[in-house]
């Protein structure tokens, strides 16, 4: 072995004790766990402290490169690695989905609902006032009347509760895109007195008309006469029918607020104002600033607080199936405890002569815990790039497969997107793979502290 390890010794010199150790030779990754320990007893002898320091990592490393005796340990060693990758890329994947769900769902909501609105239970009469001291507020764009009110329209063949808006075509298109998604006619053709409805297209499916029909809407009120009690209700021909793809189109009409006025017996008042701002992300801030401003009585309302049941309920349900999907995390973590601690009994006898030599218990569990995390950090360092790619590329993946098969995945007929939609966000990305290297190095802790329990004596007693 001189020929491998050459020791310059350095005890004349200052620092006694250490040493300047060079391994030399070509074909080192092909040396045996007993050629390494061959070299250590000088090195150990005068307390080599670079040898001591660089060899965990040079062990637990070339164990992974180098060809095992039990192929039982590779596999499992292999498939804690799929096992991790998969995990990884399964999580980032459908989370990305789930995120651009929310972010479509999120932007189609916008599309017709607005942004904030300041109302008052018992009417506003001077909206305009109320609207132009809103403006005073630099984030806030523009406003627009409105009354709010429910109902049951009724056709010739079904009912549906729906949520009648009163608006003024005029003013509306500077809060709300609304009128871009118009399928069939548009606002402007809501005028005072003609009572004319605009229906969202799943609404107008469900009750089975299309324009110039006629509807019924009732009221939740009732007209006391002297030939006995009967239900409010008023006929209104429709005049065009909206699609924006998300829950309103099933449950949300247009009527001129004038018309609105009357039905509700409102006289020259209106439910509230609607604001515009700038960024419909940060109208919170907005509206703590307007309730401070404002008089008492009225309530500053946003979108994210009236839509809040249902993003609360994306968000759980993102949690939930991330959580069961950080279960794969946990398996492929499992299994490096599997891996490690067949890896250990398999080097029973390499281990025993290491702490023959002087290695100390700390610096064999070393080896280990460098073995198995290393297995971990490659798995989830796999993992993460396929997840990222597929998270960027899946929508154009899946209308590529749809292409080929001839089969539509997202029917826009059921329902409200044609293609998948995905958003990356790197928080989840860097939140994963901590949570894979985490849990790759604490399944590493158990196997590598019984490798530095390992007796010598023991070991080599009874190795054959």
């Amino acid at each position: 072995m001189s020929e491998v390890c050459s020791i310059t010794d350095d005890y004349s010199k200052q620092n006694y004790g250490k040493c300047n150790c060079k391994i030399q030779g070509e074909g080192i990754n092909r040396w045996s766990i007993t050629e390494i320990a061959a070299c250590l007893p000088l090195c150990i002898q005068i307390k080599c402290h670079a040898m001591n320091s660089n060899l965990p990592l040079f062990i637990g490393l070339r164990y992974i490169r180098s060809k095992r005796r039990n192929g039982f340990v590779s596999f499992i060693s292999l498939l804690s690695f799929i096992a991790m990758a998969l995990g990884v890329m399964a999580l980032i994947l459908v989370l990305s989905v789930m995120n651009g769900f929310d972010r479509e769902i999120r932007e189609r909501i916008l599309n017709v609902v607005s942004h904030g609105a300041i109302v008052n239970e018992s009417g506003i009469t001077d909206w305009q006032a109320l609207g132009h001291q809103a403006l005073g507020d630099v984030e806030v764009q523009a406003f627009a009347p409105f009354i709010e009110g429910y109902g049951l329209l009724s056709s010739d063949t079904a009912s549906q509760g729906v949520l009648i808006h009163g608006i003024d075509p005029a003013w509306e298109k500077l809060v709300s895109p609304i009128d871009e998604h118009m399928l069939i006619g548009e606002l402007a053709l809501l005028q005072p007195g003609e009572y004319g409805i605009v229906l969202g297209n799943m609404l107008a499916r469900t009750l089975g008309v299309i324009r110039g029909d006629r509807v019924v809407l009732s009221l939740p009120e009732l007209n006391v006469t002297p030939a006995g009690i009967f239900p409010r209700y008023k006929r209104f021909h429709v005049l065009g029918v909206f699609q924006v793809g998300a829950q309103v189109d099933s449950g949300m009409a247009f009527v001129h607020y004038s018309d609105a006025q009357k039905l509700y017996r409102m006289g020259g008042q209106v439910s509230g104002v609607q604001l515009r701002v700038s960024d419909p992300y940060q109208i919170e801030p907005v509206a703590e600033r307007l309730r401070a401003s404002l008089p008492e009585g009225l309530v500053v309302k946003t979108w994210t607080s009236e839509m809040g049941n249902l993003f609360q309920a994306i968000e759980m349900e993102k949690k939930v199936v991330g959580l069961m999907l950080a279960a794969i995390i946990a398996v492929a973590a499992f299994n490096i405890v599997a891996s490690l601690t067949l890896m250990v009994a398999d080097k029973r006898r390499d281990i025993a002569v290491l702490r023959t030599l002087g290695a100390e218990s700390h610096t064999v569990s070393r080896i280990f815990t460098v073995q198995g995390s290393a297995v971990g950090f490659l798995g989830v360092l796999t993992g993460a790039t396929l997840g990222c790619l597929l998270a960027w590329t899946i929508g154009d993946l899946v209308s590529w497969l749809e292409r080929i098969g001839g089969f539509q995945v997202f029917d826009p007929t059921v329902f409200f997107i044609s293609e998948l939609p995905s958003r990356l966000m790197w928080q989840d990305v860097v939140l994963i793979s901590a949570l894979g290297l985490v849990l790759s190095i604490l399944a590493t802790l158990y196997p590598a502290y019984r490798a530095g329990k390992v007796l010598p004596a023991e070991a080599l007693r009874y190795d054959h």
